[in-house]
């Protein structure tokens, strides 16, 4: 049965000058805008003990308007902006998040959030409040047919590249069901390792190999970093010297992202049950031995992924828990070794003497795991 959904589609755009200039203002009133009344807040905590609401907040952001110093914030849509804020502080509260950070020119992401009443959808063009004229998007994937956007976010990124977030309701159909199932264990010499093989995904023994997307390009990286690190802070060559780092960065990211988006989409094609393990990468980056290859290995990207494009399809995705032995266990007769350094790559079981390796045999467990919880 189709289901709707609330769907993010991104598309590169190139603005005009004009739509350039206009953007990047809003982006600085934004980022104003967050910065004074988080600033308020933290105020009014540390000296009067007393939490400041969104109304309040709201109330402010009216006043400063009235301003002649802040009159000029007048001219873009900055509600949410403290929704944002607001959203912050409630997950910070709720022991979900950090404590809200200054917005930095720098460090931060430059976007922006358009609500129905700031854009208009008109036979395919997109139009944003006060910037003159539809956007040039580049249409990658057509938006289905009669949809209305209900958000519109943009944003360009460190690389320079300009991008709009469409949201909207979607039509998502589940796949046909399949009898396949198969148990997957992560790790860094292969990304993947399948209980099973899928022909065109993985090799005969069921690995998918790393592609090590930012090792690839670390030579690229450490040049354009080197290259930054000459120029005299704050010239427009320090600049120039920063975008090329972000485009290296930007094509790490996108091609990483590409894989991932690929493999996820045909584990779930093929299978109607799914066992992963419970792994935490938080601890795992820790590990400064580690920390690079598994950051590359973007499991916890991998992982949400799997998720959703589960539910999205009518699969089901079983999580096993992170303690249990898989790797350690016999998936033959069930024993379970004493120790598995991780250097141990193949072994033999000393209770019914089957030979291992190592990914394959976690993988396999890991699969009778998932499919003993469901």
């Amino acid at each position: 049965m189709a289901q709707r959904v609330k769907r993010a589609f991104t598309y590169r755009f190139y603005p005009t000058p004009e739509q350039a200039e206009r953007l990047a203002r809003t982006f600085g009133c934004i980022r104003l805008v967050y910065n004074k009344a988080l600033e308020e807040r933290s105020r009014a905590y540390s000296r009067e003990g007393r939490r400041v609401s969104y109304g309040e907040s709201s109330a402010a952001l009216t006043a400063w308007k009235r301003t002649e110093e802040l009159g000029f914030l007048g001219e873009v849509p900055l509600q949410q902006a403290l929704r944002h804020l607001q959203a912050a502080f409630t997950n910070f509260f709720a022991k979900r998040a950090k404590y809200p950070r200054f917005k930095s020119r720098k460090r931060s992401r430059a976007s922006a959030e358009y609500t129905r009443s700031a854009f208009t959808w008109r036979d395919g063009h997109l139009t944003l409040a006060k910037t003159g004229g539809p956007l040039d998007i580049v249409w990658s994937r057509p938006l289905q047919e009669g949809v209305e956007p209900s958000t519109v976010t943009v944003s360009r990124d460190a690389a320079g590249r300009w991008s709009v977030s469409i949201l909207c309701e979607d039509t998502i159909r589940p796949l046909e069901p399949v009898k396949g199932a198969v148990g997957v264990d992560a790790g860094i010499a292969s990304l993947l390792t399948l209980s099973r093989p899928i022909p065109g995904v993985t090799d005969a023994a069921g690995k998918v190999a790393n592609p090590r997307h930012e090792r690839t390009d670390r030579r690229k990286l450490a040049r354009a970093q080197r290259a930054l690190a000459r120029k005299q802070r704050g010239s427009n060559n320090r600049a120039k010297a920063r975008v090329k780092v972000a485009r290296v960065h930007a094509r790490i990211t996108d091609r990483r992202r590409d894989h991932l988006h690929k493999l996820t989409t045909s584990i779930v094609r093929e299978n109607q049950v799914i066992a992963i393990e419970d792994l935490t990468v938080r601890n795992l980056v820790k590990n400064r031995s580690l920390a690079r290859a598994v950051a590359d290995a973007s499991w916890r990207q991998l992982r949400i992924m799997l998720e959703y494009k589960a539910a999205w399809y009518g699969r089901q995705l079983v999580v096993v828990d992170r303690w249990f032995p898989s790797s350690k266990r016999c998936s033959a007769c069930g024993a379970v070794a004493a120790a598995m350094p991780l250097e141990v790559r193949e072994w033999v079981c000393a209770a019914c003497g089957a030979t291992h390796d190592r990914d394959v045999n976690a993988a396999r467990n890991i699969l009778a795991a998932g499919l003993a919880e469901r």
